[in-house]
């Protein structure tokens, strides 16, 4: 499992990997600086000129709206920028998938790529399952609050590894095929991704994740299906 993280990070230079992260970044850059533009929109029609609160004074909200798009905007940065370039690596999954092999799987005879619908289909059911569990994860982090770290890699490593490897071994594979070997390495999986979230609570340095999670699960689901 380590290996196949080393293999991936070795490969990080690869101008493949480079061209690819470097679209996702702007794309999702590009997304999350047009949603800025309905926010601020949207609390200008909500918020009142001005705002009298007795014995304290008046209030003009409208004042702050750039300090709150501001706030949105760090917020967007640091909690959605993930899973917003997960959705965006999920377009690209097959060039990433596809360096690798051409590097240290030659021998391997070329696969058809994913359809375009079925990439976009994976990728949008992966971001706003992601998007649930974490939602699920927040109110059990308030709940417990000395769990929140390991429920935080429990959960997006369990996610990680298990939609990570289907992807990769669904070129391959197949969806059916692809689904029987997951479960059948289930726990490695699962592993990978947790070994995959640890960078996850590292803002910025989480956007690499994606690129770095397609290598890995590729060199695992070749290790594996060596193993038979």
């Amino acid at each position: 499992m380590l290996a196949d993280f080393g293999k991936a990070v070795a490969q990080f230079r690869d101008p493949k990997f480079t061209k690819t992260l470097l679209k996702s970044l702007f794309i999702t850059g590009l997304a999350l600086f047009l949603s800025l533009f309905p926010f601020y929109w949207m609390l200008a029609i909500i918020l009142p000129e001005s705002l009298t609160i007795p014995f304290i004074g008046t209030f003009y909200p409208e004042a702050w709206l750039g300090g709150i798009t501001i706030g949105f905007a760090v917020f967007a940065m640091i909690f959605l920028m993930f899973p917003i370039a997960f959705l965006v690596i999920g377009i690209f999954l097959d060039d990433i998938a596809e360096a690798v092999e051409n590097k240290h799987y030659p021998h391997l005879p070329k696969v058809p790529h994913l359809r375009i619908r079925e990439i976009i289909g994976d990728a949008i059911k992966l971001f706003f399952v992601m998007i649930f569990a974490n939602i699920v994860a927040i109110i059990i982090y308030f709940a417990i609050p000395p769990l929140a770290p390991f429920i935080f890699y429990i959960v997006n490593g369990f996610l990680l590894g298990r939609e990570y490897f289907q992807m990769v071994a669904m070129r391959r594979l197949g969806e059916k095929a692809a689904t029987k070997m997951r479960k059948k390495f289930r726990v490695q999986i699962w592993l990978a991704g947790i070994l995959m979230a640890l960078p996850l609570s590292i803002p910025v340095i989480n956007i690499l994740v994606p690129v770095l999670g397609v290598a890995t699960f590729t060199h695992m689901f070749h290790r594996l299906s060596a193993r038979g």
